[in-house]
Formats: C-alpha cells, sequence, structure tokens
C-alpha cells in the first residue's frame, strides 16, 4: 500500500504562483508513475501532469503545458507541481496519484491509478 498526502494550496491572485506537494509512503518502490489531478465543482475529475518514478518522463495537459512544472524528489518520496501564471480556471481541488503499473508508458486516465490523496484545494481569485 502507498499513501499519499498533498499540501501547498491556497488563496492566490490570477496570475500568481503555488507549489503543490505531495509526499508518499509505503511501498513507493512499487510505483511506476504519480501523477496530479484536479476536479473543479461540477466537472469531471481531470488529468494535469504525470512523472515517472525512474527516468523521470513527464507529460502535461494542453491546458496547464509551459505555466505547470511537475518534479520529484526519489530521496524524499516527494513529487512537487510548481503552477505559475495561475487563472481562475485553475480553481479546483488538486489531487495526487500514483500508478502501480506495469507499465511502459505513462498514463493520463485516472483509472490507471491506484492510489489517491485526499486532495488540497486551489483557490485563483480575480
Amino acid at each position: 500500500q502507498v499513501q499519499l498526502v498533498e499540501s501547498g494550496g491556497g488563496l492566490v491572485q490570477a496570475g500568481g504562483s503555488l507549489r503543490l506537494t505531495c509526499v508518499a509512503s509505503g511501498r513507493t518502490d512499487r510505483t511506476v508513475a504519480t501523477a496530479w489531478f484536479r476536479q473543479a465543482p461540477g466537472k469531471e475529475r481531470e488529468f494535469i501532469a504525470v512523472i515517472k518514478r525512474v527516468g523521470g518522463t513527464t507529460s502535461y495537459a494542453d491546458s496547464v503545458k509551459g505555466r505547470f512544472t511537475i518534479s520529484r524528489d526519489n530521496s524524499k518520496d516527494t513529487v512537487y507541481l510548481q503552477m505559475d501564471s495561475l487563472s481562475t480556471e485553475d480553481t479546483a481541488v488538486y489531487y495526487c496519484a500514483a500508478d502501480k503499473g506495469p507499465r511502459y508508458f505513462v498514463s493520463t486516465w485516472r483509472e490507471d491509478y491506484d492510489y489517491w490523496g485526499q486532495g488540497t484545494q486551489v483557490t485563483v481569485s480575480s
């Protein structure tokens, strides 16, 4: 089992930045990738970004490409999501998720993720 805890959410003005943190514990060596998803009120949970545990391959949703950066520190079992140039459309609950694989390519499908955190609220004001 793997446990995930997100932090770093909050209230920020449009154009500002936030960095989210996802700390994993448990059998993290059995995961192949960690991703961020988000869910706005009344909307489906959507993929944001993913990073492989080994090799660091990344993938981003078009809506955040060039604004958000995912990174990881395996020595700390931690994944980060740096969010810049935030807009009101980025307001959502952000979730960290881990994929236990096996999988060669990174997945953007929420159904492929086995472990989820509780989420952290990000609110962007105009």
